[in-house]
């Protein structure tokens, strides 16, 4: 999961209600049609929208997500499916984590970084790390996921086995950083084989997340969309 840097002081605004989503992102829905349910152009392919129940970061389901389903901007998801059959060719499939992202999904973020009492799940996603060092870096109060060109997923095996990776989606942590030394040279290979896929496609990796891709060039790179998933 990738989040823009952005200034502190406009996400603590925006999670005590002193400021708007739409003051501050660029919210437009008008575009909603030209965004694709990526089941339909790979019913193959696994889906666990993990924002749409309570294994994430969070704990809880996040605003914005009222089904487990993966929208794209039109471009994105006829590349992301051109990539499916070259990692269905190599013998893989997709697990695919989240897609689009709601501008409310990111408030809902910036929220719980905010809330110093919620460490439910620090053990799991952010064990080095406390929660004020996860604004900036980690989460922010814009989202690339929100213009429709960003996908995070993995790769399985034919039985639906995801291939280890060395961290787990959404680990706040140096070791999902795609070329961490720690990781060993089989989950080296295996996010290097995930890399090169989604590269020979369009889709850019993001060196501190594995898991992390944008289509290039974006349909919308300068908007941010608020539409929920359903």
């Amino acid at each position: 999961m990738f989040f823009k840097l952005c200034f502190k002081s406009v996400s603590l605004l925006a999670t005590i209600g002193l400021l708007s989503p739409t003051a501050y992102a660029s919210v437009h829905d008008n575009k909603r049609d030209e965004f694709v349910d990526v089941a339909t152009l790979m019913p193959t392919a696994l889906f666990d929208i993990r924002y749409f129940g309570n294994n994430n970061f969070v704990g809880v389901p996040v605003d914005g997500y009222e089904a487990a389903k993966c929208f794209l901007h039109k471009t994105a998801a006829k590349a992301l499916q051109q990539a499916h059959k070259q990692a269905q060719q190599a013998g893989y499939n997709f697990k695919i984590y989240d897609c689009y992202r709601p501008q409310r999904a990111v408030d809902h973020f910036v929220r719980w970084v905010n809330d110093e009492n919620d460490t439910k799940t620090k053990a799991a996603y952010y064990p080095n790390l406390g929660k004020d060092q996860l604004l900036g870096g980690y989460i922010a109060a814009k989202s690339g996921h929100s213009r429709g060109s960003t996908i995070d997923l993995t790769l399985t095996d034919p039985q639906g086995q995801a291939l280890n990776m060395g961290s787990l989606f959404d680990m706040f942590d140096t070791i999902s950083n795609t070329d961490d030394p720690r990781i060993t040279e089989e989950q080296k290979a295996n996010r290097y084989k995930l890399k090169n896929i989604m590269m020979a496609a369009g889709f850019s990796p993001y060196s501190m997340e594995w898991w992390h891709f944008t289509y290039k060039p974006q349909a919308y790179p300068d908007t941010y969309f608020n539409f929920v998933v359903k």
